[in-house]
């Protein structure tokens, strides 16, 4: 029985030991809480629910980590910077929007046809900026280094060091706090698939990364540049030899590296509209380039592959083990699948990619 002027102890906890102050008696207490759930009745109720989920975060994935695996299988460089282009974007959208006149917090009252225009209009804005970001810090950063022969490792740092100074630029423009809120497009329930809704936002955010994949591994396979790109990754030397412009297909292929990054900017924004933040990137470019791995890093559709496998895998775990394991879940696939197949799941180089 409790002391009297003295709450009963919550469940699932236990007072240890009291510190006594003249002024006030303090109760130390301890959870003992489970630190780790393993609900398999709620992961088979929310199975339809965390797939739709996963394959729409697992587009955002895998449309970044396009952007890696271009530059690893060109350079062989891992382009850590890149989840700052991503960031870049992801401004560039807001700053749209702001230009818009839309104001954080507030619901459009506009037509679809209105916001369709605008959510395009802010995507485009998204792409261009963060696609010459992307040229620039290949100018800036890299290009100077291959003039000098210098080793992977000096590539390696600036890559982490441009990345820091990208991060911190953006701190200081727009301060350390997430901007205001902006949801053009709320998401609502389209139909259901076994009892699971699938809203409007899942479905454009799946079937556009989709296409735009399409384009991206259609223009590596098919056009003159993208020929152009595959040479280089084969070999360089020979590729120069036979006439190709080695720095023009370095530039485009980080410029399409970018381009699509502002693609996955808009639909992060429309997912997680509180999502603006300087250091927004990390995290998502982490995931990234774990996909890029797990599907098989210089494989395109190897990046394809590894998004979605990872944006569906998290959401699982989320259910099966709580939302604390959702990124351990993630990382511990990686690592699972690199024991077996260290060259990923597809594991083709893009020099040997073909239609």
């Amino acid at each position: 029985m409790p002391a009297a002027g003295r709450a009963p102890d919550a469940p699932g906890e236990r007072v240890i030991s009291t510190v006594l102050d003249p002024a006030v008696l303090t109760p130390l207490v301890v959870h003992t809480e489970a630190w780790i759930n393993f609900d398999v009745g709620l992961l088979i109720d929310r199975f339809w629910a965390n797939t739709i989920n996963g394959l729409a975060y697992g587009s955002i994935y895998a449309l970044v980590a396009l952007g890696y695996t271009l530059v690893y299988g060109v350079l062989q460089l891992i382009n850590f910077a890149h989840s700052e282009i991503f960031v870049i974007g992801v401004f560039g959208v807001y700053l749209t929007f702001l230009g818009l006149g839309f104001e954080p917090g507030a619901l459009p009252n506009l037509p679809l046809a209105a916001i369709i225009l605008d959510l395009l209009l802010a995507g485009v804005v998204a792409m261009v900026v963060a696609g010459l970001a992307a040229v620039g810090l290949e100018r800036v950063a890299y290009r100077p280094l291959r003039r000098r022969n210098a080793p992977r490792l000096a590539f390696l740092i600036t890559a982490i060091g441009a990345s820091f100074a990208i991060q911190q630029v953006i701190r200081i423009v727009r301060g350390s706090n997430p901007e205001g809120t902006i949801r053009l497009l709320p998401p609502s329930p389209a139909f259901t698939v076994f009892g699971a809704p699938v809203t409007n936002l899942q479905i454009v955010i799946i079937l556009a990364s989709i296409a735009m994949f399409i384009v991206a591994d259609q223009f590596v396979n098919r056009s003159r540049l993208g020929r152009g790109i595959r040479a280089v990754a084969q070999d360089p030397a020979t590729a120069t030899l036979m006439g190709v412009n080695r720095e023009r297909v370095i530039m485009i292929t980080f410029l399409v590296g970018g381009v699509l990054a502002g693609a996955a900017a808009l639909f992060y924004l429309m997912t997680i509209p509180q999502g603006a933040v300087y250091n927004g990137g990390f995290l998502l470019g982490i995931k990234a380039f774990t996909a890029a791995v797990l599907g098989g890093i210089g494989n395109l559709r190897g990046a394809l592959l590894g998004g979605l496998i990872l944006g569906v895998a998290e959401n699982y775990g989320q259910s099966l083990f709580g939302g604390d394991w959702r990124d351990v879940v993630a990382f511990v696939l990686l690592v699972l699948v690199l024991m077996f197949r260290p060259t990923g799941i597809l594991g083709e180089s893009l020099a040997r990619s073909r239609a």
